[in-house]
């Protein structure tokens, strides 16, 4: 079992939009097999266990799942491609400056939540949409670069959520 991929290990189609019943339905499954309560702590299950634990972490994560699948795709790690799409590198200074302005008011600090979270689905769900339709693509490592590009513009969406919200308000 240790060298099957997250997918394979859940019983899943290797795709970005994964059905959330199957996926908690078989994790169920395969960890109650798995189990060290009904394996009796053999090492062997203990370590099935814990790579079946990741491989569901992964998968129902959407950006971690993405992440995943543009490596299985040979895809470019976040430091050889550090950059996010080039339309979004204007937007930065503009989300950093309404980052500032909102904190001290409660109801644009909500707002702008709301906003950035949106704005995180939206890319993550391109970032899906990319790979599933990654081998029509003709140029493939362009194709590749624009997926890492994306998911580089959610991670900085993620950061800033976080310094909306570093005095630990929010989520």
């Amino acid at each position: 079992m240790t060298d099957l991929d997250h997918f394979e290990r859940l019983g899943l189609p290797r795709t970005f939009l994964v059905d959330a019943a199957a996926l908690e339905k078989n994790y169920l499954e395969r960890s109650r097999l798995v189990h060290p309560d009904h394996t009796g702590n053999d090492p062997a299950s203990l370590e099935a266990s814990a790579a079946l634990n990741e491989a569901y972490a992964v998968v129902r994560d959407p950006r971690r799942r993405a992440e995943y699948l543009l490596s299985l795709a040979g895809g470019p790690s976040p430091a050889s491609v550090s950059q996010p799409p080039a339309e979004f590198l204007e937007e930065m200074l503009e989300l950093r400056m309404a980052i500032e302005e909102a904190k001290p008011n409660t109801a644009a600090r909500a707002d702008l939540e709301r906003s950035l979270v949106a704005r995180r689905g939206r890319l993550l769900d391109e970032a899906g949409k990319q790979l599933e339709s990654l081998d029509a693509a003709t140029d493939r490592a362009a194709a590749l670069t624009a997926i890492r590009q994306t998911l580089n513009a959610a991670k900085f969406i993620n950061g800033l959520l976080r310094d909306l919200n570093e005095d630990g308000e929010g989520a």
